[in-house]
């Protein structure tokens, strides 16, 4: 529980009050949140400049009476530290506040996220407001959570980060002798003699634009300075806040697979993750899914908290869509079948100016409580309240794992080759999209996971295999697990220097395979996956493109072959026996159609059965507490659909109907099923 004060799922988002001056809104406010059963308003995430007037001057005094207007109707308060947006006197006096861009081009004030992490002014102010904010509010019984900064992101190329980075090398690599040889650079002649002599990788010197880089060494260590960089401020403010108050959780809200920090290393700082979830209008919705399972997997299957979702539509994407009626209850109850014990939006009201004011929100522009979008919260507002601590610290068991990297990730992109269009990110889903086709419960995991909990990982494009993690692999397979990797994996360490001896490097011991070459064609041209003879539901030809590894075996069996091209007959499908495990490789980047036959068969062989089987459109999830199943079936059609339950007994929990046999399902429609 996240704080056992409010033991249910919380029901609330981001509240900007001072962006009113208006006694009869701020009353309106709280009659309409009580309406709409909100009891969790977040505050204070954009107001530095308000509760920090000038460098000696802090005034808490709106705070005090916000905070106190809420609790005394029943609300609690997720409290921000206000640093995410640093005040106009800051950057006119401090300028080192200021970033850097990739182009080398200084920032003036404006915006967010303007901030330098490696600026002693911000790192000082900031650490000093949140100490301030703690001391005052430590004892307050309305604060549920600390909320530090927002949406931490972006990189900054100044010369305190400069001189930051080249501090962080030499704790890293303690000599230059150590880290030529991990950067090869002999290369092009940049061999380092001196730490100045290193310089930020940027448009001005190794980079170029749409992650391209001369040296990818230096660039993948930018990249991890800077997610450290930006990290380190946050562990400042959430230090100051731990010593006045050591038993509130802090938390920062994530946004899903953002691609600039490594959230798997700011999990393990953060109490409760949290994160921000808004789908485009054309986001599959297995991608949201996977993106759910991300975020709880990064603190090993802990329930994280929604921070923000739009209750209607957003203002900062090319085409922004109202959520259609039934939508925003669907994919609040998708959000906690994976794992969410809260739901809170952005944003309680409109503002009235600037780039937000046509941002969705619980109360719109009209101003009442007798809109479409009201109503729909006011009707989430009351489940939540039926469904009291039911769901509450509720787990999700999973048999299978798909393996996520950020530092792979930023390797991968950055290689030079062998194709722009091979996309990390995508890869990952389409493995996860087809075990969400057929109704498998996945854990999406870093690659410090015990793999032990698992029959069968998949770690697609693992281009980079860091130091223990192909010996961790062999541990695995050898004791029964399966493992399935794909196409450029096991190629470079954890200093993008090439494994040499053969691709797959590392992993050509348990997979018993070797490749000689990679073929990149324009993602439009095809080859096909041929399966030789049948096995499971694998029979026939599929389609695959992109990369095309050529491999031999050396042990494995080849289960599918090329069917074009001058490696025609050339394996694309091995899979190799060891211990009493199995690993498997894919070869290139293969059809939807394929990966669902393909993992299919896979489950099937490791003994991993679907949570049910349902039409296409239909969602299933279960969360496991104190030995009850509670198992989600969200229709994501525009029809009613028919659930065949079998012969299980089942207890509906928002409606207290008992469901067994055939039973329909509405469009956009949730059950929750306790069985009986």
């Amino acid at each position: 529980m996240i704080n056992d004060k409010l033991p249910k799922i919380w029901h609330g988002g981001d509240y900007n009050p001072e962006q009113w001056d208006s006694q009869e809104i701020w009353d309106e406010d709280v009659r309409m949140f009580k309406l709409a059963g909100i009891d969790v308003a977040t505050l204070n995430v954009f107001s530095w400049a308000l509760n920090q007037p000038n460098e000696d001057t802090y005034n808490f005094d709106w705070l005090d009476d916000k905070i106190n207007r809420l609790y005394e109707n029943g609300i609690y308060t997720c409290l921000a530290t206000s640093t995410a947006a640093h005040p106009a006197w800051m950057a006119k006096k401090y300028p080192d506040v200021l970033r850097v861009d990739f182009y080398g081009r200084k920032r003036k004030f404006g915006s967010r996220h303007n901030s330098c992490p490696n600026s002693p002014t911000y790192r000082e102010y900031s650490e000093k407001i949140a100490d301030k904010l703690a001391e005052r509010y430590k004892d307050h019984p309305a604060v549920l959570i600390w909320h530090v900064s927002n949406e931490y992101g972006g990189y900054c190329y100044c010369d305190n980060c400069q001189d930051a980075f080249r501090v962080w090398l030499s704790d890293k690599y303690g000599t230059l002798e150590k880290l030529n040889k991990a950067w090869n650079t002999g290369f092009w002649g940049h061999t380092f003699y001196e730490w100045d002599e290193i310089v930020a990788p940027n448009i001005l010197s190794e980079e170029r634009e749409d992650n391209v880089s001369d040296f990818q060494g230096i660039s993948l260590d930018y990249r991890r300075f800077q997610s450290d960089s930006l990290l380190d401020c946050y562990k400042l403010e959430y230090n100051a806040i731990r010593k006045h108050t050591p038993n509130i959780p802090i938390t920062t809200n994530l946004m899903g697979t953002y691609p600039m920090l490594d959230y798997f290393k700011w999990a393990k700082e953060m109490d409760v993750v949290s994160w921000d979830n808004y789908p485009a209008i054309d986001t599959p919705f297995s991608y949201t899914a996977m993106t759910h399972d991300l975020m709880r997997g990064l603190k090993s299957g802990q329930p994280f908290m929604l921070m923000e979702q739009t209750p209607s539509q957003q203002n900062w994407q090319p085409y922004n869509s109202l959520k259609r009626p039934g939508v925003m209850r669907l994919w609040s109850y998708q959000a906690i079948g994976r794992g969410a014990d809260t739901i809170l939006y952005f944003q309680l009201r409109r503002s009235v100016g600037a780039c937000e004011k046509y941002h969705g929100a619980v109360i719109e522009h009209v101003g009442h409580e007798n809109t479409r979008v009201f109503n729909e919260v006011a009707q989430i507002g009351s489940e939540f309240n039926q469904l009291g601590d039911t769901l509450l610290d509720a787990r999700v068991n999973a048999r299978v794992a798909i393996v996520f990297d950020w530092e792979n990730r930023w390797a991968t992109e950055l290689s030079s080759g062998p194709s722009v269009s091979l996309d990390y990110v995508n890869e990952v889903h389409k493995y996860y999209d087809a075990l969400y086709k057929l109704n498998v419960q996945v854990d999406m995991v870093g690659v410090e996971e015990d793999l032990s909990q698992y029959d069968v990982v998949i770690a697609p494009v693992l281009y980079m295999v860091k130091e223990g993690y192909a010996a961790k692999v062999e541990r695995f397979v050898e004791n029964g697990g399966t493992f399935i990797t794909t196409f450029f994996s096991g190629i470079v360490n954890e200093t993008d220097i090439v494994t040499l001896g053969g691709y797959p490097g590392e992993l050509r011991n348990v997979l018993g395979i070797w490749a000689e070459e990679i073929d990149a064609l324009h993602p439009d041209e095809t080859n096909e996956i041929v399966v030789t003879g049948s096995r499971g539901s694998l029979s026939g030809s599929y389609s695959c493109n992109l990369l095309f590894d050529l491999i031999h075996t050396e042990g494995a069996q080849a289960v599918a072959e090329y069917g074009s091209d001058f490696y025609q007959g050339m394996p694309v499908l091995t899979v190799n026996e060891f211990g009493k495990g199995k690993a498997w490789y894919v070869a290139s980047s293969p059809d939807a159609e394929f990966l669902v036959d393909f993992l299919q068969t896979v489950c099937e062989e490791a003994g991993v059965e679907p949570l049910l089987s349902v039409p296409e459109g239909v969602e299933t999830t279960e969360r496991v507490k104190d030995g009850q199943t509670y198992l989600f079936v969200l229709n994501h059609n525009n029809k009613a659909e028919s659930i065949d339950l079998k012969d299980s007994q089942y207890k509906e929990l928002l409606t207290a109907q008992q469901l067994s046999g055939t039973v329909e399902l509405e469009a956009k429609g949730v059950f929750i099923l306790a069985k009986v």
